[in-house]
């Protein structure tokens, strides 16, 4: 499924702005008002151009106030346990208090991941060969062309 220039352009600059957020959590923990403001736009031109992000970008920002969740800087990281098997990370915001439940399965693929979701592995079926295996129509009865009746003839009384 190849994407659009489009599309390419503007997955190219939420890539930018994503970077360029991780760019100035690293150099000063202490700048989040920027790295947020770059999240913030990264969110509103997905939005605005109905673009899907990756599961794995849409991880690390926080849904309420757009803010990068790094754990140890922006955000706290637990780990619970449900049900003795069932494990889950806890993703904390710092900045709002929002957290993430997600779940610990090793087994557990994301649809986008899995081979049928996957358009290019499909085979397209032939046109030319599909038209050749469907049995021809055979000719209605009384096959003259209808004639448009006129509104004004049949009025006529």
């Amino acid at each position: 499924m190849a994407l659009h220039l489009k599309d390419k352009e503007a997955y190219q600059r939420l890539n930018y702005l994503y970077q360029a957020a991780h760019c100035v959590i690293a150099q000063n923990p202490d700048n989040v008002e920027l790295a947020r403001f770059y999240c913030f736009t990264q969110k509103t031109i997905a939005r605005r151009l109905v673009l899907r992000q990756d599961p794995s970008v849409k991880r690390t920002l926080c849904k309420r106030c757009c803010s990068l969740l790094i754990p140890g800087v922006t955000a706290t990281t637990r780990q619970r346990r449900k049900h003795k098997k069932t494990r889950f990370t806890v993703v904390r915001c710092l900045s709002c208090g929002q957290t993430k439940t997600l779940l610990n399965d090793p087994d557990h693929r994301l649809w986008a991941d899995r081979p049928e979701a996957q358009l290019e592995q499909h085979k397209q079926p032939d046109p030319a060969s599909s038209a050749k295996n469907q049995p021809k129509e055979a000719k209605a009865h009384g096959s003259r062309p209808s004639k448009p009746r006129d509104a004004g003839s049949s009025a006529a009384t």
